[in-house]
């Protein structure tokens, strides 16, 4: 089985960082893809970034140049570095990977960013 917990959300104000980490459980890691995701409040989850087991990334449009994904197969960690927050990227943002056909999601953490 898979487990991932994230970590690092907060209340910033805009303009302000913040560094998402999610951290999974298994001998896997390495070979899995890694996504981000983020639920607005009184909106469906929507993808922020992935990042393939090569490195490989791909952000939604309203994140480039803000935001980073990353994974430390080492730490067996995924990082999702925001820079430069707005409102609008307020939610809960929540890790997904994809092992052995079967897709896993963390329990989220909150990211609230005010005006």
């Amino acid at each position: 089985q898979v487990q991932l917990v994230e970590s690092g959300g907060g209340l910033v104000q805009a303009g302000g960082s913040l560094r998402l980490s999610c951290a999974a459980s298994g001998s896997t890691f390495s070979a899995s893809p890694i996504s981000w995701y983020q639920q607005a409040p009184g909106k469906q989850r929507e993808l922020v970034a992935t990042i393939s087991s090569g490195g490989r990334t791909n952000y939604v449009e309203s994140v480039k140049g803000r935001f980073t994904i990353s994974r430390d197969n080492a730490k067996n960690t995924a990082y999702l570095q925001m820079n430069s927050l707005k409102p609008e990227d307020t939610g809960v943002y929540y890790c997904n990977t994809l092992v052995n056909y079967r897709l896993y999601w963390g329990q989220g953490t909150q990211v609230t960013v005010s005006s």
